[in-house]
């Protein structure tokens, strides 16, 4: 599997990451089958099959529910995953709740250590609501995870955005964006554009559009796009997991 440098940040990112909504929450997600969430040896399974394809990256929340727990407690050895958690949302009781203050990042970031067994934090990027340059602007958001970055709680941030205006503006102030790129939503091209040329990472976010879109040759198109340094999908089928990895590294 092909790594690639995130942006400024000094990870080297596989192409393809690991999404884990689905290790903690199965209810309030958009994807268009019902699951069941996964047994711990599934688990541990899927992390080995990852290892196996050349993965090193995972992506996280407060928001999935017990992914973080799930992922700390059991990813087999931690020694060379970068793993990205997100700030400002959390998921209970089947709603979503959203905190920008300093407070909330604050412990947050504090939580994730914990869940995650972790002394500091690899990336993290403000789980957005939508209002991506108010939260910028008029929130302690950003400011918080900047004062987080310089006591060393956190090696990198930005934003898991969903406007290009919030994606611009979350580049000229952070390490890393996550938008959204697939065959049917090609919006967030000049933010991926703007990116590469200010040498920032890119996560690429619904690349099947939460299971909507099926075909592991959308990864391919997505891999080329230049700037985009790790695509992070989801699944709890090695199978699956395995195609996914042969559409951007068929060697």
């Amino acid at each position: 599997m092909e790594l690639r440098e995130l942006g400024q940040t000094g990870y080297n990112v596989s192409v393809i990451g690991l999404g884990t909504v689905k290790f903690g929450r199965n209810s309030g997600v958009k994807y268009p089958i019902d699951f069941d969430l996964p047994g711990d040896r599934e688990i541990v399974e899927l992390f080995s099959a990852a290892r196996e394809q050349g993965i090193n990256f995972l992506d996280t929340a407060p928001a999935y529910g017990l992914a973080e727990e799930r992922i700390g407690t059991l990813l087999p050895d931690p020694r060379g995953w970068i793993i990205a958690t997100k700030v400002g949302e959390i998921f209970e009781n089947g709603v979503s709740a959203f905190d920008f203050s300093a407070a909330a990042i604050r412990r947050s970031v504090e939580r994730s250590c914990r869940l995650l067994r972790r002394d500091y934090l690899d990336l993290v990027l403000v789980h957005s609501d939508g209002r991506d340059l108010d939260i910028i602007e008029n929130s302690d958001a950003f400011q918080t995870l900047r004062e987080l970055k310089q006591l060393g709680d956190i090696a990198a941030f930005g934003l898991s955005g969903k406007t290009v205006a919030g994606g611009l503006a979350a580049l000229e102030q952070s390490d890393a964006v996550m938008v959204t790129l697939n065959a049917d939503d090609q919006s967030q091209l000049p933010v991926i554009e703007a990116a590469a040329a200010a040498k920032k990472g890119v996560l690429i976010k619904k690349a099947f559009d939460s299971g909507h879109l099926a075909d592991p040759a959308t990864l391919t198109d997505i891999a080329r796009t230049p700037g985009v340094h790790s695509i992070v999908v989801g699944t709890l089928n090695p199978d699956h997991l395995a195609a996914n990895c042969r559409a951007v590294d068929p060697g």
